[in-house]
C-alpha cells in the first residue's frame, strides 16, 4: 500500500534543473536510500516530501493522517534547554514511557548527561540530540538527512538495528555505503533531473545501475545505427507523397530528435605531488590531555613512506586531537613530533574552514594557484574546477550559492591542487558517494602518506592498510589491514579473552606501537584491500602493458611533432613507472598468497 506518491514534480533553481517531471511511489515497509552527486537535489527532495518546500509543478500526495519526522542537516537549537527537555518538547503521549525511551536512545547516542545544557554541547552532540528527538516522536515516515554524521562505530551499529526494526517508512540521505547496504531495500538515484528507482540495497543497486546504463547505451547504439540507414535512404532520394514513405520520413525526424542517454560526469582527481625524502613523520612518546581527561597517552610511532593509516574510536576519544598534533595545529603536552623537511602536509579538516561566501568560486581557486600542475601538464584553475564538476556557470557564482557538499568538494580541490605528499583527512562524510569512490581510487594511487580519521567503514576498507584504535585512557592499539580486518581481530581477541592486539607473551618492559607487529604471532591473511587488489592486479598489469604499447605506436606516428612527442613521452614514462610499481606489488601479493596457502596446508 502506498504511503505517499510523488507525481510529476519539477523544480528549478535559477537556470539549474533539479527535477524534471519525476514520479515515484513510496510503500509501507520501504527503507529508502537517496543517492546522487552533491547539488543534484537530495535534500530538496527530502524537504518536498516533508512538506517544507513546494515543487514548481506536480504534487506529493500523502496518505490521510500520515505523520512525518524530519531530521535536517542544519537547524537551530534552544540554547538554554536541557538535552532531555529538548528531546521531549511537544510530546503529547504517556510522558513516563516516552521519557524512558528518550533516555535509552540518548544513552545509545552517547548523550548520558540528560540535564546538560544544549548551548554547552558540541555541534556533533547537538546533531545527535536532534536525531534522538526525531526517533522519539511518533511518525509513519522518518525523513533523515545524513543521520550517520557525528556517530561513532557503536552508535552506527545501534542505529542500523533500530531502523531495520522500525515499522514505518524510512527515507534517508547518507554517504555511508555499509549503512545503506544493511538498512535499505530500495534506492532512489537522482541524476540530471531524473529519478531512478531500484528495488535493492546498495550492493545490488550498483549491479542494477550498471545494467540500466548498459541497456541505455545499447539502445543508443541501435538508434544511431538505424539513423545512419535512414539518412542513407533519404540521401538516395524518396517519394514523400507515398503514405509509407511519409511515415518513414517522420520516423527519421523522430530518430534525429531522439536524446542520447546522459553520461554521468565524475570528478577527475589529478595533481602532482611533491617528492618525499627519507624522513617522514615521527611521533616520540606523544601525550596530550585536557584537564584530567587523557586524550593521547605515550604514543610512539614512525610513519612509513606511502603508508595508509586509519584512526578509529568513539566520539571524543582523541582522534581529531591526534591528527591536529600531526598537522601542527596543536602541540603535545609531552613527547615530540618530527616532520621531515620534504613532507608537505595537506590537512582536510572535519569542518570546512570559513570561506568568503561572497567570493566567486573561480577566485577561491585562483587565490591558491592560477595554473595547476598535473600528471598530464599544467591546466588552468577553470579547467581544474570543471574536473571537480563545477560548470562554467557555477564557477562565476558566489560560494554562498553552493550546497554544503559542493563547498566540501571545493575545499578538497583547494587542498589537492597545492600538491601535498602527505594527506591528513579528518572525516570526509560530507562528500557524496560518487566523489568518495573517485577519491578512494585517487588515494590508492597517491604516492605519499595518507592518515585518515573516519567512521566510514567502506572508505576505511578501501583505503587503509593499518588501523590504530583508541581503546581507553588515550591508548592506541594497532591492527593490520582495513576496517573489516580490525573488527575481526577485535572479535577474535574478545573470544580469546585478549585485552589488546599485542602479543600474549610480550615481555614486561614497555613496548612502543611500532614494535607490536614484529612481535605478534599474527596468522597470515590478505587484508580486505589486498584481497581485492590480488583479484584484479593481473588485469591491471595487462591494461598498463597495452597502454604502453599504444603510446609507443603514437610516439612513432608523431616523431616529427615535438610538442606532441614530448607529451606522449611523458605519458609513456608515467605508465612505465606505474607498471614497475604494479609488478613489484604483484610479486608481493603472489608471495603472500603462496605463504597463506602453505599455512593452510601446514607447509612452511
Amino acid at each position: 500500500m502506498n504511503v505517499l506518491n510523488i507525481e510529476h514534480i519539477s523544480k528549478i533553481y535559477g537556470e539549474k534543473v533539479i527535477f524534471d517531471d519525476v514520479s515515484c511511489g513510496i510503500h509501507e515497509g520501504d527503507k529508502i536510500g537517496i543517492i546522487g552527486i552533491n547539488g543534484t537535489g537530495k535534500t530538496t527532495l527530502l524537504r518536498i516530501i516533508a512538506g517544507l518546500e513546494e515543487p514548481d509543478d506536480g504534487q506529493v500526495v500523502r496518505q490521510n493522517g500520515m505523520k512525518a519526522g524530519y531530521l535536517p542537516q542544519n537547524q537551530k537549537f534552544p540554547e538554554e534547554a536541557s538535552v532531555l527537555s529538548y528531546v521531549l518538547a511537544g510530546q503529547k503521549q504517556d510522558v513516563w514511557n516516552v521519557e524512558s525511551d528518550a533516555k535509552s536512545i540518548l544513552n545509545h547516542l552517547g548523550l548520558t548527561d540528560h540535564e546538560a545544557v544544549m548551548g554547552h554541547l558540541s555541534g556533533g552532540q547537538k546533531k545527535r540530540a536532534a536525531l534522538a528527538k526525531v526517533l522519539v516522536e511518533p511518525a509513519d515516515v522518518l525523513i533523515l538527512d545524513e543521520p550517520t554524521n557525528h556517530l561513532d562505530e557503536d552508535m552506527i551499529n545501534w542505529l542500523e538495528d533500530y531502523l531495520k526494526r522500525y515499522r514505518g517508512v524510512v527515507l534517508m540521505v547518507t554517504h555511508d555505503r555499509y549503512f545503506l547496504d544493511k538498512v535499505t531495500n530500495k534506492i532512489l538515484e537522482i541524476s540530471y533531473g531524473k529519478l531512478y528507482a531500484y528495488e535493492a540495497n546498495y550492493s545490488r543497486f550498483l549491479e542494477m545501475k550498471a545494467q540500466r546504463e548498459e541497456m541505455e547505451q545499447a539502445s543508443e547504439r541501435k538508434r544511431q545505427s538505424v539513423l545512419r540507414m535512414e539518412l542513407e535512404w533519404a540521401a538516395r532520394g524518396c517519394r514523400a507523397r507515398s503514405t509509407k514513405q511519409r511515415a518513414r520520413l517522420e520516423r527519421l525526424e523522430a530518430l534525429k530528435n531522439g536524446n542520447a542517454p546522459v553520461q554521468p560526469q565524475l570528478v577527475e582527481m589529478d595533481s602532482v605531488e611533491t617528492r618525499m625524502g627519507k624522513k617522514t613523520i615521527e611521533l616520540h612518546h606523544v601525550s596530550k590531555s585536557y584537564g584530567s581527561r587523557i586524550m593521547v597517552k605515550d604514543f610512539d610511532y614512525i610513519v612509513l613512506r606511502n603508508q595508509r593509516l586509519g584512526i578509529v574510536g568513539p566520539n571524543g576519544c582523541g582522534k581529531s586531537t591526534l591528527i591536529k598534533m600531526i598537522a601542527g595545529i596543536l602541540q603535545p603536552d609531552s613527547g615530540s613530533i618530527e616532520i621531515g623537511e620534504t613532507v608537505k602536509i595537506g590537512y582536510f579538516a572535519q569542518e570546512v574552514p570559513d570561506m568568503n561566501t561572497s567570493q566567486r568560486v573561480i577566485d577561491y581557486v585562483r587565490d591558491i594557484a592560477e595554473y595547476i600542475p598535473t600528471r598530464q601538464g599544467r591546466i588552468t584553475a577553470s579547467q581544474m574546477l570543471e574536473r571537480f564538476l563545477f560548470t562554467p556557470d557555477m564557477q562565476y557564482s558566489p560560494i554562498e550559492k553552493l550546497s554544503g557538499g559542493e563547498k566540501k568538494r571545493l575545499y578538497l580541490l583547494g587542498i589537492l591542487q597545492a600538491g601535498p605528499n602527505c594527506l591528513l583527512i579528518d572525516e570526509c562524510n560530507d562528500l557524496d558517494i560518487p566523489t568518495l569512490t573517485i577519491f578512494e581510487d585517487y588515494l590508492n594511487s597517491f604516492p605519499g602518506i595518507v592518515i585518515t580519521v573516519s567512521h566510514d567503514r567502506y572508505f576505511l576498507d578501501n583505503v587503509v592498510d593499518r588501523v590504530f584504535a583508541f581503546e581507553g585512557d588515550g591508548r592506541l592499539v594497532q591492527y593490520e589491514g582495513g576496517y573489516t580486518d580490525y573488527i575481526e581481530a577485535r572479535q577474535r581477541n574478545a573470544a580469546s579473552g585478549a585485552a589488546t592486539a599485542g602479543p600474549v607473551d610480550a615481555p614486561e618492559e614497555k613496548k612502543s606501537s611500532r614494535d607490536w607487529k614484529q612481535n605478534s604471532p599474527v596468522k597470515l591473511k590478505f587484508s580486505y584491500k589486498e584481497q581485492k587488489e590480488y583479484e584484479t592486479i593481473d588485469e591491471t598489469i595487462a591494461a598498463l602493458e597495452e597502454k604502453i604499447e599504444s603510446l609507443e605506436d603514437e610516439v612513432l606516428k608523431n616523431a616529427t611533432n615535438s610538442a606532441k612527442l614530448n607529451e606522449l613521452l611523458e605519458k609513456k614514462e608515467l605508465a612505465e613507472k606505474e607498471l614497475e610499481e604494479k609488478m613489484e606489488r604483484w610479486v608481493y601479493l603472489n608471495d603472500l598468497a603462496e605463504k597463506i596457502e602453505a599455512q593452510k596446508t601446514g607447509g612452511n
